[in-house]
């Protein structure tokens, strides 16, 4: 078979190593005698492979001494409602950088005030926010940031301080790049950006945070469910953590989250030039200094031309470079599988087409 140019915002491209070693091992996982979507989440085998998926993680992000890894199901949008479930009791600030901290802001809402730090949404959220631009009410709970924008392309290039407990959701540039984990009290990630399948949600909680989490909660919507329970209160989405395994070991082979950066910062810049240099055939909806190295956004002249952009780019095998059906225009999401070769591919193809237009 032909494997395509795979720009999708997520579900998204997986690197080729791993899905080649879990189709390998597939039928017999670790040499049980069975596939790892057969074999208990009680068994010793799955338990292993839990632990090392963890060890893996503290590894590479340096995760320090008082913060728990846990598993979780439900998607980003479960964990727009568990951070207000679990912490907010008189305020929450957010710093509105987009569609998803906007909708965590609504979702968090059932359980108290909630209000915007500060906000891009007048200009449709072209801008990450100046820290200088703060406004953190008294009272305020946490402060919650998304740290990249998949719809808008835009990301957090440093890490605001503030003097609340501060949560992340890192779902969209998960491991593509270091992080201190020492800034945020609460970190999480769907992992189907750039570590496995849909289906699972990686959380990094400070013990202290966790202390301050509500008590009075359903089982399903309390962090202290899944960290008390090691993430096995019910069945923990066996294959997707298994997937996340598979791709953590990956990115440590490459070399670590350094290298992963680098990789990352050479192949947006393929795709960032092609537009830079178009004199504005292609005009990014980013302002440069807050565009994000995972999802590349950006407009031609009209709807049609976009259209025929998109349709001549699927006959080229470039797959999944429309826009979010909210903004428009195009987008070219290239996360930590997406290789140079792809980005080098599209700059061509968006360099061909503006030259026949």
């Amino acid at each position: 078979m032909e494997r395509v140019y795979n720009f999708n915002a997520g579900p998204s491209a997986m690197p080729l190593d791993v899905l080649k070693e879990v189709q390998a091992e597939f039928l017999d996982f670790n040499h049980t005698g069975m596939s790892i979507v057969e074999i208990s989440h009680r068994s010793a085998a799955y338990q292993d492979m839990q632990d090392d998926t963890i060890a893996v993680l503290k590894r590479l992000m340096h995760i320090p001494e008082g913060y728990h890894v846990i598993f979780m199901q439900g998607g980003g949008s479960m964990q727009f409602l568990m951070h207000g479930a679990n912490f907010l009791k008189t305020r929450g600030g957010y710093l509105n950088t987009g569609v998803w901290s906007d909708k965590a802001m609504k979702a968090a809402s059932y359980y108290g005030e909630v209000y915007e730090v500060a906000s891009s949404k007048e200009d449709h959220f072209s801008y990450i926010p100046d820290e200088s631009t703060f406004t953190v009410k008294d009272g305020t709970d946490y402060v919650y940031m998304t740290s990249n924008n998949t719809i808008h392309g835009t990301e957090w290039k440093t890490f605001p301080h503030v003097d609340v407990p501060l949560i992340c959701d890192m779902s969209s540039d998960f491991l593509s790049r270091p992080v201190d984990v020492s800034q945020f009290d609460y970190i999480y990630a769907g992992v189907q950006k750039n570590v496995g399948p849909a289906g699972v949600v990686v959380g990094i909680i400070k013990d202290d945070m966790l202390q301050k989490a509500r008590e009075n909660l359903p089982a399903m919507l309390s962090y202290r469910t899944f960290v008390e329970h090691d993430s096995t209160y019910n069945t923990p989405p066996v294959f997707c953590i298994y997937f996340v395994n598979r791709v953590l070991h990956w990115i440590e082979n490459q070399g670590g989250l350094q290298a992963i950066q680098k990789r990352n910062e050479k192949k947006a810049a393929i795709v960032y030039d092609a537009i830079d240099r178009s004199q504005g055939f292609y005009t990014g909806h980013a302002t440069k200094d807050s565009r994000s190295l995972m999802n590349v956004t950006f407009n031609l002249g009209n709807a049609d031309l976009e259209k025929e952009f998109v349709a001549a780019g699927a006959r080229q095998n470039l797959i999944g470079i429309k826009g979010h059906r909210s903004l428009g225009g195009c987008r070219a999401s290239i996360y930590n599988a997406v290789t140079e070769e792809a980005c080098q591919a599209l700059a061509d193809f968006m360099d061909e087409f503006r030259k026949q237009h």
